[in-house]
């Protein structure tokens, strides 16, 4: 399929109440307001074309640019692209999803998370802790660099209710994160959140909440998962 084709398909199965609904949780335009389900379907039919993805990307198309993380071949992407894709990531689920989990599942995952976790602009910040938060799902404990994942999680305590809205989100994720998938820190990780409490994010009137990190760690422990990496890349919005 070539960008074109894959645009006019994109516009013809746009959904405007698809499309206020993803308005409201930070999505910007332009785009269709196309189904993640359906976005999956064509992902299916490419399957992986490093090319194509970087293609799509550049439309600046949110569900585009999706797609285009369902696509990318993580491996061939050089940290000039990721550099690029985060900059471009203004919508909420590319910068919260799309980006990180190309990132994370790159050469360079932790080299981009951490430069990017200190940017001025938001996105991009958001980008770093949940690129952060996707390595420490998929890769070994052995393969983490468990002393910086440490000191990260003690410079949550002192910042994250002071970082910027969506920012403190992000943050949180990634305080979840490393206490259900890094077995070495999740008790730090459950006494920084228990420390930490419960978050202020304006999320625009929709019904999402902040999820308390404790809480949610402690569900892994209860399921028997703690530890447990994630064996695929699976985008979620």
């Amino acid at each position: 399929m070539t960008v074109a084709e894959i645009m006019t398909e994109l516009q013809a199965k746009g959904s405007g109440s698809i499309k206020n609904i993803l308005l409201k949780h930070g999505v910007k335009e332009p785009f269709f307001g196309v189904k993640v389900e359906y976005l999956k379907v064509i992902e299916k039919k490419i399957k992986k074309d490093y090319a194509l993805a970087l293609e799509l990307y550049s439309t600046g198309n949110a569900d585009a640019m999706y797609l285009a993380a369902l696509i990318a071949d993580d491996e061939q992407m050089t940290k000039e692209d990721l550099q690029t894709w985060a900059q471009m990531a203004e919508s909420t689920n590319i910068s919260s999803y799309a980006v990180p989990w190309v990132a994370a599942g790159s050469r360079y995952g932790f080299e981009m998370g951490m430069a990017w976790i200190d940017a001025k602009e938001e996105h991009i910040a958001i980008a770093g802790w949940s690129t952060l938060g996707g390595l420490v799902a998929l890769k070994p404990d052995s393969e983490l660099d468990i002393a910086t994942f440490r000191k990260l999680l003690q410079r949550l305590s002192q910042t994250i209710h002071s970082a910027r809205n969506r920012e403190k989100q992000a943050m949180n994720g990634f305080i979840i994160a490393v206490g259900s998938y890094v077995t070495e820190l999740s008790a730090e990780a459950v006494t920084i959140a228990n420390a930490i409490g419960a978050l202020t994010v304006d999320m625009n009137g929709t019904a999402c909440k902040v999820p308390l990190a404790a809480d949610y760690i402690k569900k892994a422990v209860d399921k028997g998962s703690l530890g447990k990496k994630k064996k695929k890349k699976k985008l979620k919005c």
